[in-house]
């Protein structure tokens, strides 16, 4: 199979159950590729799944992540976002979403390489400490950059987890996007031919990764 699907929450050693605490998504295991659309929040149909999605509750500092349901092997980068909202289960994900993790190439002469995105059956992270207590959603993508050359060649697979984080921390972040908005089909990140001619950087796309 080409395609794949993050499709459990992980809380520490735990992989909870497919789609217990991972919003559902309709369009299987394809890929959104418009990132004007609003399916670049939570996947296709992830907006309408929030109801029938329970909410984890988790200490921030805690080690999270996304279970998939076979490993990611397109080449591209991963990144991991958070969002804080009212209620988990009706937002539909319209604020400011902040990166808390990424994993970008390694590049040589030779070739751009994605070690730490690609061939992996999940993806984990920390919450930082401080960030402060309430309900979030939990956003996590791939970027596959085998097509992306083309406009519109780049295939996100993606997923939002729901989660009351706890604890006392108090810092907001600040180096934020909306999505859609926070990407654009033509971001170095995402318009790259990574076969030739070799790239020699890479811009990972999003904002700063936050941190304490």
């Amino acid at each position: 199979m080409s395609h794949y699907r993050f499709v459990s929450l992980i809380v520490g050693t735990t992989i909870t159950g497919e789609y217990v605490y991972v919003r559902q998504n309709t369009n299987m295991n394809s890929p959104v590729t418009d990132v004007t659309s609003t399916d670049i929040r939570c996947n296709v149909g992830g907006l309408q799944s929030g109801a029938t999605t329970q909410t984890y509750t988790v200490a921030a500092g805690s080690m999270v992540g996304f279970e998939m349901d076979q490993p990611a092997y397109h080449p591209g980068p991963a990144l991991a976002y958070l969002q804080k909202i009212t209620n988990a289960s009706t937002t539909d994900g319209s604020g400011a979403w902040f990166k808390i993790a990424q994993w970008g190439p390694t590049i040589t002469p030779s070739a751009i390489e994605w070690p730490d995105s690609t061939n992996k059956p999940n993806f984990t992270f920390t919450i930082p400490p401080c960030v402060p207590a309430g309900q979030y959603l939990m956003r996590i993508e791939q970027i596959a950059l085998h097509g992306g050359n083309v406009v519109g060649g780049a295939q996100f697979y993606l997923s939002c987890a729901q989660l009351a984080i706890t604890g006392s921390g108090t810092k907001a972040p600040t180096d934020t996007i909306a999505l859609p908005g926070g990407y654009k089909a033509t971001d170095p990140g995402i318009l790259i031919p990574i076969y030739w001619p070799i790239p020699t950087n890479y811009t990972m796309p999003g904002p700063s990764v936050f941190t304490c």
